[in-house]
């Protein structure tokens, strides 16, 4: 009797083995990328089709994998979804959806880190949650706790005053480096509010407004951050004239004989003002060049 059941229980346990392989083969199966009917090119058209959509993807995958973020195991996935957008062509309902879908890929990836952005080191923050909710609820037109007009408004009242956070909290930064700096040794300030120090002093000639100088540099912000330098750019140093760079530039260069090396501090008022330049150089920025002027293109 024992040696009976101890048959029938080794063959139950093996049953459920087998319908749990099975379970996992059908699930292997549904995720697996179904299998495409071979292709019949009969024609040249056939052949001008088939190597147009071909043609096409040349540089998609580096373009899903490192623009969008598409995982390479998920390309089954990606075709499901080409295909979906395809027949949505057709189809006004599965179009809305795609189009649903489009949007929130847009607003995910690029406005919304760009908004967040705006609120960087300031006392506001924007929670993704609740974005999203003001957001479907714009879309659907919901004046519950505030028109669109009135919505708009008070964000950009809140842009403004968080820009105005930061960049007075960049002008006292530059101020009080300024001011401190100024004490230091070998340190001169001009009229203008420039400050410079003689690194290396040179003996040729004094630049004109309109001569073309040779010049290489090195820009920092007060934190040390370098933005730029002439030798990023390659070996040879920077030509231009005086009078075609900022103000704390331009008087420095018409001071300098050839030969000099100079590291100059620049207030913001003489250097890229209120408006900042790029995304390193920001509003009401305090600046700090190492400038050597190796030459001048049209000296005699």
């Amino acid at each position: 009797m024992k040696k009976i059941l101890l048959v029938a229980l080794t063959i139950l346990v093996g049953a459920s083995f087998s319908t749990a392989d099975a379970k996992k083969d059908k699930k292997k199966k549904k995720d697996a990328a179904p299998v495409e009917a071979p292709v019949k090119l009969v024609s040249s058209s056939d052949s001008l089709s088939y190597t147009a959509g071909l043609s096409l993807t040349n540089g998609l995958m580096d373009y899903l994998v490192k623009q969008q973020g598409v995982d390479t195991a998920y390309i089954a996935d990606f075709i499901a979804g080409f295909r979906e957008a395809i027949a949505a062509e057709n189809d006004p309902r599965l179009s809305a959806r795609m189009a649903g879908i489009d949007i929130a890929g847009q607003v995910s990836k690029r406005m919304l880190p760009s908004m967040k952005k705006e609120f960087t080191d300031t006392p506001d923050s924007i929670n993704n949650a609740i974005f999203y909710r003001g957001f479907i609820d714009g879309v659907k037109r919901d004046t519950t706790l505030f028109t669109l007009g009135k919505a708009s408004e008070l964000y950009q009242q809140k842009v403004q005053k968080n820009k105005d956070v930061k960049n007075n909290a960049l002008r006292e930064a530059g101020r009080k480096f300024l001011e401190e700096n100024k004490t230091k040794e070998g340190v001169i300030t001009t009229a203008s509010g420039l400050q410079y120090k003689v690194l290396t002093k040179g003996t040729g000639e004094v630049p004109q407004l309109t001569d073309r100088v040779k010049v290489h540099y090195e820009g920092r912000l007060i934190d040390g951050t370098v933005f730029d330098a002439s030798r990023k750019h390659g070996t040879e140093p920077a030509t231009f004239r005086p009078d075609q760079v900022i103000k704390g530039w331009t008087e420095a260069l018409t001071m300098m004989p050839v030969g000099s090396k100079w590291q100059l501090y620049i207030p913001y008022e003489l250097a890229y003002g209120e408006r900042g330049a790029g995304n390193d150089i920001k509003p009401f920025a305090t600046l700090i060049f190492d400038v050597e002027l190796v030459g001048i293109e049209n000296s005699k």
